[in-house]
């Protein structure tokens, strides 16, 4: 875990499930960013309905989920109002922001500024800022669970 990289802010332009958030807003409390697709199988099947469980799970004020629909192909499949139907059919509650698109290049900011390799990308952020794991292709559920309560026990 790697408590020197400061995690850089959220560039998105949209949000559905909560009015927009910035880690300067949620310092103090933990973050689980998981940046994902709406059509990645592994995010579909894995990362967004482990997501969900842990903002059921931990819904307190200290932990705080966020999903990062961060679209780097197939753009025109997967538009805001796309996102929007998908997060109903699959009852997602928890925050989601749409990651902003950048001019000339496929990659948006929020996937660039954290040197995402694809999805879906969990990012565990402790209370002062700092990024503790990031780990892209899914993470264990009792793996994820020990780092949780971890960084919630620190105060």
């Amino acid at each position: 875990m790697d408590t020197q990289v400061r995690a850089p802010e959220w560039q998105v332009c949209q949000w559905f499930n909560s009015a927009p958030l910035s880690l300067a807003a949620l310092r103090g409390r933990v973050v689980v960013l998981h940046a994902f697709q709406m059509l990645c199988p592994g995010c579909v099947s894995h990362a967004v309905p482990q997501a969900e469980r842990l903002h059921r799970r931990f819904a307190s004020a200290e932990l705080v989920v966020v999903g990062l629909h961060t679209v780097f192909e197939h753009h025109l499949a997967m538009a805001p109002s796309a996102l929007e139907v998908f997060l109903k059919e699959y009852r997602i509650t928890h925050p989601v922001a749409v990651d902003q698109p950048l001019a000339g290049t496929a990659i948006p900011a929020t996937m660039r500024a954290y040197a995402m390799e694809g999805t879906p990308t969990l990012v565990l952020i402790d209370r002062t800022g700092h990024i503790r794991l990031q780990a892209t292709g899914g993470v264990d559920d009792l793996q994820l669970g020990i780092l949780v309560g971890e960084l919630l026990a620190l105060k």
